[in-house]
């Protein structure tokens, strides 16, 4: 499989790159601290330094191999470290990805998360062998759920993470996007 890695996209209001050292005390004020933001995406709260660092030397070292795409969504205006978009996990015998992503409190409702999710599907296409890119939302959870709404992506019955674990969604609604 063809694999660009993650590689540094710039959109409108947004720099898209890889983790950076320098990011932990913004995803620590910004998104990895907080339970509602951390809760809504499915993953622990980072209360401290020393587990922000843990998670943050662990995308880092992610970097290492080019079928790893993890992006440090950062706010031009601010120069913060606002949240993540990334592939959670990677199909390569059938070329097809599963995103995921997360916006600090602070920095939801404008639009931000569905502009990095826009400008990666556009690199992935552009770059890579990918054929189709799936996400999933819970259905209590409107917030990602408006992103993937507004997304070019569109509602599909399941998603290949649910496929390999044999069973059929229930209370998550699915999305993907197909390379034309």
């Amino acid at each position: 499989m063809q694999h660009s890695g993650t590689n540094t996209i710039n959109t409108p209001r947004l720099l898209l790159r890889r983790f950076e050292e320098g990011d932990l005390s913004d995803m620590l004020r910004n998104w990895a601290a907080d339970p509602a933001v951390q809760t809504e995406y499915g993953e622990p709260v980072y209360s401290t330094a020393a587990e922000a660092k843990e998670l943050l030397d662990k995308y880092i070292s992610g970097y290492d191999s080019k079928g790893f795409y993890r992006w440090a969504v950062i706010e031009k205006t601010s120069g913060q470290n606002i949240g993540q978009i990334a592939f959670c996990r990677v199909y390569e015998d059938i070329r097809t990805a599963e995103i995921e992503y997360c916006i600090g409190s602070a920095f939801q409702g404008h639009g931000y998360a569905g502009e990095a999710l826009s400008a990666v599907i556009s690199e992935i296409f552009g770059t890579t062998d990918f054929c189709r890119l799936e996400a999933y939302h819970r259905a209590e959870n409107k917030k990602s759920g408006r992103v993937l709404e507004k997304s070019e992506m569109k509602i599909t019955d399941n998603v290949e993470r649910f496929r390999q674990q044999g069973i059929s969604p229930e209370g998550e609604v699915c999305y993907c996007i197909e390379k034309s």
